[in-house]
């Protein structure tokens, strides 16, 4: 059963810092790239950051660039997403998914497996 569990979520203030996790089980993680998704109330889900296998290629969507870092642990098979200059607008259920292939993506299309979410809130 291939399964994907994000944690790390809460309320922070703006500015303030988040770091989630999203831990694979199953053969799920080795060999594929793994990305970051959010949906924020009323919006369409939407890319957040991408990294392949084995981690050396990097994706941003620009609205984090700069401020939110992808990383991954291959012996753990764990990604986790470090969110810095947290702005309100971050506000959304963030979502972990693993990609088709090796590489890097920015598109939904390309990602197969998604984890249940976890709710990141930015207060003003």
């Amino acid at each position: 059963q291939v399964q994907l569990a994000e944690s790390g979520g809460g309320l922070v203030q703006t500015g303030g810092s988040l770091r989630l996790s999203c831990a694979a089980s199953g053969r799920i993680f080795s060999g594929y790239g793994m990305g970051w998704f959010r949906q924020a109330p009323g919006k369409e889900r939407e890319f957040v950051a991408s990294i392949g296998w084995p981690g050396r290629a990097t994706y941003y969507a620009d609205y984090v660039k700069g401020r939110f870092t992808i990383s991954r642990d291959n012996v753990r098979n764990t990604v986790a997403l470090q969110m810095n200059s947290l702005k309100p607008e971050d506000t959304a259920v963030y979502y972990c998914a693993r990609e088709k292939g090796a590489g890097v993506a920015a598109s939904e299309a390309r990602y197969d497996y998604w984890g249940q979410g976890t709710q990141v809130t930015v207060s003003s």
